[in-house]
């Protein structure tokens, strides 16, 4: 039985400002076996035909590092995924930098 997801500190702080930024954010933590944490997906504007979606892999320096585990790398290897550590570097992944 897989134990519950470990989530890093900075999540939250990343949730809320890809959120305030009128992204979509689905926690995909639980999931494990080298899943990212997060799912984002920006809104398409009127002029576009698709929303795009991003996979956002959080990490935290202070807590346990910005080392991935194997299950990550090889994730990694078959999906695009950003590894992000605070907001401005999660808004910049999902092409949003510079917003609040």
């Amino acid at each position: 039985m897989r134990r519950a997801a470990k989530v890093d500190g900075t999540q939250a702080e990343i949730v809320k400002a890809l959120r305030d930024a009128g992204c979509k954010v689905l926690s995909l933590a639980a999931c494990g076996n080298g899943v990212p944490d997060l799912l984002v997906k920006v809104n398409q504007t009127p002029y576009e035909m698709y929303d795009e979606m991003y996979l956002l892999e959080v990490k935290n320096p202070a807590g346990r590092g910005t080392k991935l585990t194997a299950a990550q790398v090889e994730f990694h290897k078959d999906w695009p995924v950003a590894v992000v550590t605070n907001a401005a570097e999660a808004l910049a992944a999902v092409g949003l930098e510079g917003q609040p």
